[in-house]
C-alpha cells in the first residue's frame, strides 16, 4: 500500500514538473516572440524615417515611406493594446460600456480601418453585411476590435493575391460574423488550442507569419463577456480557415438616425480624409500641456493648421502662468509629467471659480490608457480622456465636440 501511495505521488511530482517546464517553455518562447515583434516594425519606422530625413526620396517613394511608417505604428500600437488586454483579463479587469450597437456599422467601420493592411499585401477584402433588424447590447469599441483580430488574422494567414470575406446575418435572435480566408487553414492538432493565450502553431524562429498569439483569446474573452460564442474550423471545400461569432441581439429597435444612417456610423475610421476640418478650430484658443517635446511640436503643429490658437508648453509650472495670462477655451494636457502631473493641473484648476475659468473644457491626452485610467482622468476633473497613439483628425474632432458643448 506504501508503495502504490509513494508511486502516486512520483507520478503526480512528474506530471507537475512537466506541467512547469511547459509553462516555462511557453513564457520563453513568448517573451523571444514579443522582442521580435516590437523590434520589427521598429526596425522599419527608423530605416525609413532615416531615409526621409536624408531627403533625397522621390515623391512616389517618399508616399511610400510615409505610408509604411504609418502601417508600422499601428501594428506596434496593436501589439501593445494587446498586451495591456491580456494582463487586464488576467486579473478580471476588462470593462466593457455597454450601449446598443448595430453591428453591421461595427463591421463596416473595422473593414474601412483592416483595409490598407488587406491592400499591401494585395489581399481582396469582400463583405456581405446584413441589418439585424435588433441591435447588440455591448461596448462598440471592443465589438470592433473582435472584429478588427478576426480580420487581421485572416489576412496574416491568407496568401498574396488571396481572399478573406466577412459576412454578417441574422439568425432568429442571434447576429451571426462569419471570417473566411484562402490560407492553408488550421492543423487538426491545434484547433482546440487556437485560442488559447500564447499559443501559435509555429513559435519557431523560422515561421512564416508574426503575432504574438493573443489577438484569437482576446476574441474569444470579448465574445464571452458580450454573452456570445466563438467558434473555428476549416473549410469544407478548398483550403482555409473559417471563424464564427454569435452574439444575441437585444429586445429593443434597430438603430437607425433620421435619414436612415446607423447611429453607430460615427465609430468610423480615424483613417478617413480629414480635408474637411481643416480651419475647423478657428479662432479657437488652446492651451497644450506636454513634456515631449516631439509630441509637443506635432499637436501643436496640427491644430495650429486647423486654425487654432496654440499655447504649448512642457510641465504644470508653464501651464498655470499661461492660463493666467490668457485663458484658453480649451485645454489639452498630459498625465505623467516631471515635477506636477496632469493630476494636479486639473485639480488646481478646477479649484477657481467659473469666472476665472475654472471650468474650462479639459482633455487627458496620456500615454495611461485603460480603462482605470480612463476613469481616474475623468474623477480628477478632465472632460475627456484620450489615450496615445491618437490619430491627430480625431483629435480634432473631440475639440469641436467640447467645444459646441461648453
Amino acid at each position: 500500500m506504501e508503495i502504490n501511495l509513494l508511486l502516486t505521488l512520483d507520478r503526480r511530482e512528474q506530471a507537475a514538473r512537466r506541467e512547469a517546464e511547459d509553462a516555462n517553455r511557453l513564457k520563453d518562447e513568448f517573451l523571444a516572440t514579443l522582442s521580435h515583434e516590437l523590434r520589427t516594425p521598429l526596425n522599419a519606422i527608423m530605416g525609413w524615417s532615416n531615409l526621409l530625413r536624408e531627403g533625397r526620396l522621390d515623391p512616389a517613394t517618399t508616399v511610400r515611406a510615409v505610408e509604411t511608417i504609418d502601417r508600422n505604428v499601428r501594428i506596434q500600437s496593436h501589439l501593445i493594446s494587446d498586451i495591456l488586454d491580456i494582463s487586464r483579463m488576467a486579473v478580471g479587469q476588462l470593462d466593457i460600456k455597454v450601449q446598443a450597437v448595430d453591428m453591421a456599422a461595427v463591421v463596416e467601420s473595422a473593414l474601412d480601418t483592416m483595409r490598407p493592411m488587406a491592400q499591401a499585401k494585395k489581399v481582396f477584402l469582400r463583405s456581405d453585411l446584413v441589418h439585424p433588424t435588433k441591435p447588440v447590447m455591448g461596448d462598440p469599441d471592443r465589438l470592433q476590435q473582435v472584429v478588427w483580430n478576426l480580420l487581421s488574422n485572416a489576412i496574416k494567414f491568407c496568401p498574396e493575391g488571396g481572399r478573406v470575406t466577412i459576412s454578417l446575418t441574422q439568425r432568429q435572435s442571434s447576429a451571426h460574423i462569419r471570417v473566411e480566408d484562402d490560407g492553408p487553414g488550421i492543423p487538426a492538432e491545434f484547433l482546440p488550442h487556437v485560442f488559447e493565450r500564447f499559443r501559435q502553431r509555429d513559435s519557431s524562429g523560422t515561421r512564416r507569419h508574426g503575432g504574438l498569439g493573443l489577438g484569437l483569446a482576446i476574441v474569444r474573452h470579448l465574445v464571452e463577456l458580450h454573452r456570445g460564442t466563438v467558434s473555428a474550423s476549416n473549410r469544407e471545400e478548398g483550403k482555409g480557415a473559417v471563424f464564427s461569432v454569435t452574439l444575441p441581439l437585444a429586445d429593443v429597435p434597430a438603430l437607425r438616425g433620421s435619414e436612415g444612417q446607423s447611429v453607430a456610423a460615427t465609430l468610423g475610421s480615424a483613417a478617413e480624409g480629414g480635408g474637411h476640418l481643416a480651419q475647423s478650430l478657428r479662432g479657437t484658443q488652446i492651451l497644450l500641456v506636454e513634456d515631449e517635446p516631439d509630441s509637443r511640436e506635432l499637436i501643436a503643429m496640427v491644430l495650429s493648421r486647423c486654425g487654432a490658437d496654440v499655447v504649448a508648453v512642457g510641465s504644470c509650472h508653464d501651464a498655470l502662468s499661461a492660463f493666467a495670462k490668457r485663458r484658453p477655451d480649451v485645454l489639452i494636457s498630459d498625465i505623467a509629467m516631471p515635477g506636477e502631473s496632469g493630476y494636479d493641473l486639473i485639480e488646481r484648476l478646477r479649484s477657481l471659480p467659473a469666472e476665472q475659468g475654472g471650468s474650462t473644457p479639459a482633455v487627458a491626452l496620456t500615454a495611461y490608457a485603460g480603462a482605470e485610467d480612463a476613469n481616474r482622468a475623468l474623477r480628477a476633473g478632465f472632460d475627456v480622456h484620450v489615450a496615445k497613439p491618437v490619430q491627430m483628425m480625431d483629435l480634432v474632432r473631440i475639440l469641436r465636440g467640447l467645444i459646441q458643448d461648453s
